[in-house]
């Protein structure tokens, strides 16, 4: 059975080709604009992993992380254009696994 993966980004060109990329490795993929339909799809889903951006509309990718974990142990990867070892800090304090 193929992998599920969640991937959350705003912009529609990346989301695109990451999920061409998974689609190509066999992976089953589903995708989410904004933090809020990111939730919601976590919880009404079964993933094997999350892709999530940090900036995105609604409720952003660290408060995202931060609801999924109260019910999910899901790998989460957070990314993001944003390099500062602080965001990196953040990002694994709201649970993310890696970034």
């Amino acid at each position: 059975m193929a992998k599920k993966v969640l991937v959350v980004d705003d912009e529609k060109l990346i989301v695109k080709g990451i999920r061409y990329s998974l689609e190509q490795d066999g992976m089953a993929v589903e995708v989410a604009y904004d933090g809020r339909q990111a939730l919601e799809m976590a919880q009404n889903n079964a993933y094997d992993v999350i892709l999530l951006d940090v900036m995105l509309p609604e409720l952003n990718g660290f408060e995202v992380c931060q609801m999924i974990r109260d019910f999910s142990d899901v790998p989460i990867i957070m990314l993001t254009a944003k390099g500062d070892d602080m965001d990196k800090i953040l990002g694994l304090e709201y649970g993310a696994d890696d970034y």
